[in-house]
């Protein structure tokens, strides 16, 4: 989540059950499909096309952009970088007027398209079912669809919307995963127009926050992908981290409510590197290193699928909310300094 009034330690109570060093994280074999959250919660961030240039010369290819920040697409221009383009959730109910998303589209789209790569509208960002804005949800997407279609972008730009996993009312073991009651009128209708779109569900995943809220439970192995072995056994299945157990989790709950052709992409994951006894830059190192060698593997539910992955977040951010681990999710200093050398080339 990149809004600052709210806090992501809230996410810990909502997650059920599963079952200071510099890190050089170099990846090698297959491409990673790994992607970095531009969130910009702050006073002290460098200007957009610095930005933009710390993505290219670190062979960066992926960005998540939480509003349409006109500097920052322009910037993007030509680079090449894939985008998931966020619409606030402060605009959803304007856009559940078709008008406005037609003209939503044509300003932040249609003015920067083709020379910036659009792959995803991200319509509103962790809404929750009991939230005023949750009834314009489905009516902002399908607009904002209907505008692509009617510029003859709709099989090229996806329209999904970021979730995260407190929608589910059970998550363990994964194969029971299913949405709550709560939730189910809310995101059945969201998943029969992603499966009728062809488009991805965007979910926010992060270990950090169930491990915290319930470390007596959860081992701290099993939330940085360094557990030796299976940790929880599901049937015929074996979960080793507790990053693949909250997806298929996710999946079965897709499954259940009619969307087992809608494909999940992890819209935000990360772990703080300050803030908490748990936020170290070792731990924060540890889990980002085997992340983004796991990706490529896919999940026990889902094996050999490479899973698309944005890390939350790009920078520091100072002007969070919350808990002080909330300012700490940069993978780089606002000064442009890494705290992990992360290679994606």
């Amino acid at each position: 989540m990149d809004f600052p009034s709210v806090s992501k330690t809230l996410m810990a109570v909502t997650y059920l059950v599963l079952g200071v060093f510099t890190a050089s994280l170099t990846l090698t074999g297959a491409i990673k499909p790994i992607g970095v959250c531009d969130g910009r919660v702050a006073d002290n961030l460098p200007p957009a096309p610095d930005v933009v240039g710390l993505y290219t010369s670190n062979g960066i290819g992926k960005m998540r952009l939480y509003d349409p920040d006109q500097a920052t697409l322009q910037a993007l221009g030509g680079t090449g970088i894939e985008l998931i383009l966020g619409v606030a959730n402060g605009d959803l109910q304007s856009l559940a007027t078709p008008t406005a998303a037609n003209a939503w589209v044509q300003n932040n789209i249609l003015a920067f398209s083709p020379a910036v790569k659009f792959l995803y509208i991200a319509v509103g960002n962790e809404i929750k079912p009991t939230e005023p804005d949750a009834q314009f949800v489905l009516p902002a997407m399908q607009n904002v669809y209907n505008a692509l279609v009617s510029a003859q972008l709709g099989g090229q730009i996806k329209v999904s919307t970021s979730v995260e996993p407190s929608l589910l009312g059970q998550s363990f073991p994964p194969s029971s995963g299913s949405f709550s009651a709560t939730s189910s009128p809310y995101i059945t209708p969201i998943i029969a127009f992603l499966a009728n779109t062809g488009a991805p569900i965007l979910v926010n995943v992060y270990p950090y926050y169930p491990y915290i809220g319930n470390p007596q439970d959860i081992r701290l192995d099993y939330a940085l992908f360094s557990a030796p072995g299976p940790v929880v056994q599901d049937g015929a299945l074996s979960y080793q981290n507790l990053f693949d157990a909250i997806l298929d989790a996710f999946y079965s709950a897709l499954e259940t409510a009619g969307g087992s052709n809608v494909e999940i992409v992890v819209s935000e994951t990360g772990w703080p590197s300050f803030g908490n006894p748990a936020a170290t830059v070792e731990n924060a190192g540890t889990y980002y290193q085997n992340l983004i060698n796991h990706v490529v593997n896919g999940t026990p539910k889902r094996p050999g699928q490479p899973i698309e992955t944005y890390l939350f977040a790009m920078f520091d951010e100072n002007q969070k909310g919350g808990t002080e681990t909330e300012r700490h999710f940069g993978l780089f200093s606002p000064d442009k300094q890494p705290k992990y050398n992360l290679i994606f080339s």
